[in-house]
């Protein structure tokens, strides 16, 4: 005889309070991580955070750092750090000259002040309130200078755009850093027109450094001239006063030489000078119609009278 035998069922069988105890723990798990980060938020550092019920702004901030919160509230982040931001435009000049301008501004908001700019203006800041003034301030302080100005005073442009637009975000607690005015472009009839210019400046300023090397030249010249007809003439002046100096000394020392032998005459020299001069001969000379001779001294002193001529009528 056969014998059956019942099959043994091997599977284990759950019992359902094990299943609802694996679920409601789930559950649990899953309700407090939510509840976790619903209440809880992370702020990091260079940002500050605006806390809201509903929509409702809430009367403090949150700093960097953990912090807990309602799971019905809400946090909006307002970056403290500075921040750059590029910008271009068109303004005219006080000539009425188009001109192009590329720049970037930099500033940042005030910790204290975030919750105020939120209420105030919102998220969106730069383009609602910043970017607005800050081309309206850069078209007014261009319109104060020149075309031809611009360029050389690009700081001074700069400077007066921050102060004129810190001033204004002041009250807002945003603190406008600088502005920096990075290039400045103007009409292509403008640029040929000032070129044309500065090309025509340089030939008067080279034809004025001609004219003035010229002039140099031509009294360089004429002092060369006026030094040489100087010293020609200091020369001349040289040798006259060395030929008069010459002069006078000779007629010293001839008028001291015969003061000398003026002093140093007699009656005896005088005659001995006239007898070693005398050639023998003694001078005739006519006188009533009858020539008479002078004595002739002879050598032993005395004199001998010539006879006398015979006339004409005696020789007859």
């Amino acid at each position: 005889m056969s014998q059956f035998t019942t099959p043994v069922n091997t599977r284990r069988t759950v019992q359902p309070k094990g299943i609802k105890g694996i679920v409601l723990a789930a559950v649990i798990i899953l309700i407090a991580l939510i509840l976790f980060f619903r209440c809880t938020v992370q702020i990091d550092t260079g940002y500050t955070a605006i806390v809201t019920t509903f929509g409702k702004v809430e009367d403090y901030t949150l700093e960097a750092g953990f912090h807990f919160k309602s799971p019905f509230q809400s946090v909006i982040l307002m970056d403290n750090r500075e921040q750059k931001t590029p910008f271009s435009t068109q303004a005219f000049s006080s000539d009425i000259q188009q001109v192009d301008i590329i720049g970037s501004i930099n500033y940042a908001i005030n910790k204290s002040t975030a919750m105020t700019l939120f209420k105030e203006v919102g998220t969106d800041y730069f383009n609602k309130l910043v970017y607005p003034r800050m081309l309206e301030n850069t078209k007014a302080v261009f319109s104060k200078y020149t075309a031809e100005n611009l360029v050389s005073a690009r700081e001074q442009l700069s400077i007066q755009i921050r102060d004129y637009l810190s001033n204004e975000m002041q009250r807002y607690g945003i603190s406008v850093i600088s502005v920096s005015i990075e290039n400045i472009d103007f009409t292509d009839a403008f640029t040929d027109a000032v070129e044309a210019k500065q090309v025509a400046a340089q030939r008067k300023l080279q034809a004025e450094i001609e004219q003035e090397q010229k002039t140099m030249e031509t009294q360089q010249q004429a002092e060369r001239q006026k030094i040489e007809a100087d010293a020609k003439a200091a020369v001349v002046k040289i040798n006259a006063d060395a030929e008069a100096y010459s002069t006078r000394i000779k007629a010293q020392a001839e008028a001291e030489a015969n003061e000398k032998i003026a002093k140093s005459l007699t009656e005896n020299l005088i005659e001995f000078t006239q007898v070693n001069q005398w050639n023998g001969q003694l001078p005739t000379y006519v006188s009533g119609g009858a020539a008479e001779a002078l004595p002739v001294l002879t050598l032993n002193g005395t004199a001998e009278t010539p006879a006398p001529a015979a006339s004409p009528e005696t020789a007859e």
